[in-house]
């Protein structure tokens, strides 16, 4: 029996046409030479950035960068009582030169100086002879110390850095000097006191004596201090603080005009 198949139920697949794809015609662009193509890179760093333009008012700062701009800000705006104002009153740059030089003849030895000297006094001692004299006039730091020498009166010069943190813990000695009569200068600043006593940084320093041939240089301090500081009465009554900012300023200073101008209609009006 022949079987009977549906018709179409085998198709042939279709073929491909025997034309190949025409390849895309690129248009060529003609370059004008008066205005050349200066491609930019938008990327970190890249040609965003205006030429020779200062971005550092742009930068996000590190927190502790913003709390000192910050805290200096505030001390312009508010109003500083004279006890505090007092210590940006530091001497001037020449007259601290000056009582740096003194101060470094007179730099505390340090440790290894100091075990060296002990073990030759130890050594001389035990051989019976004189044992090598102490250092007889040097620097004292170190905040209960000089307070203490303040105290008692045997501090001759006093030094204190302008810029301790907190300020509360030098805040009460220029009026312990000024009681007990002992002169004081106001230095910039703390790592420099620092480094004449072997330390990171030094809130006060003082000197008790100096040797024959430089006391009459500490006389000329000690009335350097007493004119500037100790009696000096103006530095007691200034406060600080209290600058506005320009905006404010120019704000004041337009109301001030206003107020101006109203006055002078009123007087020419009564006239």
């Amino acid at each position: 029996q022949s079987s009977t198949l549906p018709p179409n139920i085998f198709t042939m697949a279709k073929k491909g046409s025997s034309k190949a794809k025409a390849a895309p015609v690129k248009k060529v662009s003609k370059v004008d030479p008066l205005f050349p193509s200066r491609p930019r890179s938008f990327g970190v760093g890249g040609n965003i950035r205006p030429a020779g333009r200062d971005l550092s008012r742009f930068v996000r700062w590190p927190k502790y960068v913003r709390i000192q701009r910050q805290r200096a800000v505030l001390y312009q705006r508010l109003k500083v009582p004279p006890s505090i104002n007092q210590f940006t009153k530091s001497i001037g740059k020449n007259e601290a030169a000056s009582v740096f030089n003194l101060l470094n003849k007179y730099r505390p030895e340090t440790a290894a100086a100091k075990k060296q000297r002990i073990k030759d006094t130890a050594a001389a001692t035990a051989a019976g002879k004189e044992a090598p004299a102490k250092v007889p006039c040097q620097l004292k730091f170190g905040l209960k110390h000089v307070t203490t020498l303040v105290e008692e009166k045997k501090a001759s010069l006093v030094l204190i850095a302008c810029d301790v943190d907190p300020l509360e813990l030098v805040l009460w000695l220029p009026a312990l000097c000024r009681k007990m009569e002992v002169p004081f200068l106001i230095v910039k600043d703390k790592a420099r006191l620092g480094t004449l006593v072997h330390q990171k940084t030094a809130a006060v320093v003082a000197l008790t004596k100096v040797n024959k041939e430089d006391e009459s240089q500490l006389k000329i301090f000690q009335d350097l201090g007493n004119e500037k500081f100790n009696k000096n009465t103006e530095l007691l009554r200034k406060w600080g603080g209290g600058i506005m900012g320009l905006k404010t300023q120019a704000k004041l200073d337009k109301r001030a005009a206003a107020v101006a101008i109203d006055e002078a209609k009123k007087a020419a009006s009564m006239r």
